[in-house]
């Protein structure tokens, strides 16, 4: 059953409301004000709000502002009740990402279809989408629904082959595309004043790359090259801009892509910190593992150099090639050349935690 938040502080129309959506099976919450409805937001993550603008405590486009702050609550679809009918008003509320807007009084049908094709619509962008050229062109067709960025991936020219150890774009430049891996994969690295490395990311099919320069409009903080042949879509600057800036279901995407990113660069921050290097060598064997695994055999293989192995685990070449050499002599994994198959998985796992 799914669940709407009612924040109205108009009592009549609050349990008017209750009443309707419950008795066409929704599990209803209801708030008096701005502030407690969004702490029962927080809380209890409803599939959709219902809110009016003028409320005593914290208006409407208030408790959209904080609720759109918070990755947890930033996709939730919002729509707006109010008296007022100044176009001022709705602009307003639509530029701050309310998805739809009723006017004070409404009836029955109105109200239950404006849920209805919100929840529909929030549900598609919340599927998970093909990790191919064609899944990003499904999503940003749900996401966006305007035709004319359908060209963004039906034009051929987006979609390109670079071979292996191919920079895509450079630490301190600026940013002009946003990269999505229709197949392949690479590597983010962040290079020190004395020429050190630091991989900071491992990229797989399905993958954007560069998106938070693009975002910040900053410039790129870290290098990315490719670990294989790897083919890609390329979107330019202006459409992402477009995308982002004119659709609040595509920018709740990138919002929750950009807090899981962040949650992702703190642990490994303090793993880095606290962890030794024994147990860290575990943890970038199974993260390549989870990372690059494509099918479901007992052991994983993946040639990786012992560069690019010591700059995801964040100690020297040297310290890392004992450690593995170690893991060999105990049969945890298998060593051809470059490639490093993992043999006891478990242990590996084990180890790390």
């Amino acid at each position: 059953m799914q669940t709407i938040l009612i924040i109205e502080d108009n009592k009549e129309v609050r349990e008017n409301t209750a009443e309707i959506l419950a008795l066409s099976n929704y599990n209803v919450l209801v708030a008096e004000n701005g502030k407690i409805g969004v702490e029962i937001a927080k809380k209890n993550i409803p599939d959709l709000i219902i809110c009016d603008v003028m409320m005593p405590e914290l208006d409407g486009f208030g408790v959209l502002h904080m609720l759109s702050k918070n990755p947890a609550t930033a996709t939730i679809p919002f729509i707006f009740l109010t008296a007022k009918t100044e176009k001022e008003d709705i602009r307003k509320g639509m530029n701050l990402g309310a998805d739809d807007y009723l006017t004070k009084p409404f009836d029955d049908l109105e109200l239950l279809d404006a849920i209805a094709i919100r929840l529909r619509k929030n549900k598609l962008i919340k599927e998970e989408f093909q990790k191919n050229t064609e899944g990003l062109h499904d999503f940003i067709n749900q996401a966006k629904g305007i035709k004319e960025l359908e060209q963004l991936l039906t034009n051929e020219k987006r979609t390109s082959k670079v071979p292996k150890k191919h920079i895509l774009f450079s630490q301190d430049t600026y940013p002009y595309f946003l990269f999505f891996i229709n197949k392949g994969k690479v590597k983010t690295f962040k290079t020190d004043t004395l020429g050190n490395e630091f991989i900071t990311g491992l990229h797989n099919t399905g993958d954007f790359i560069g998106y938070i320069e693009l975002l910040e409009n900053s410039m790129y903080g870290e290098t990315a090259v490719t670990l294989e042949e790897t083919e890609l879509c390329t979107i330019q600057k202006d459409d992402f801009a477009a995308l982002i800036y004119n659709n609040r279901d595509v920018s709740n995407k990138f919002i929750k892509m950009l807090a899981n990113n962040i949650l992702e660069q703190e642990e490994k921050l303090l793993k880095l910190a606290y962890s030794s290097v024994r147990k860290r060598v575990a943890e970038a064997l199974i993260l390549l593992k989870e990372k690059y695994q494509t099918d479901e055999t007992l052991n994983f293989s993946m040639p990786i150099s012992r560069e690019d192995l010591s700059n995801i685990v964040g100690a020297s070449k040297e310290t890392v090639i004992r450690t593995i050499t170690d893991f060999k002599k105990e049969g945890l994994i298998q060593i051809t050349g470059s490639t490093i198959t993992l043999l006891k998985i478990d242990k590996l796992i084990s180890m790390k935690n």
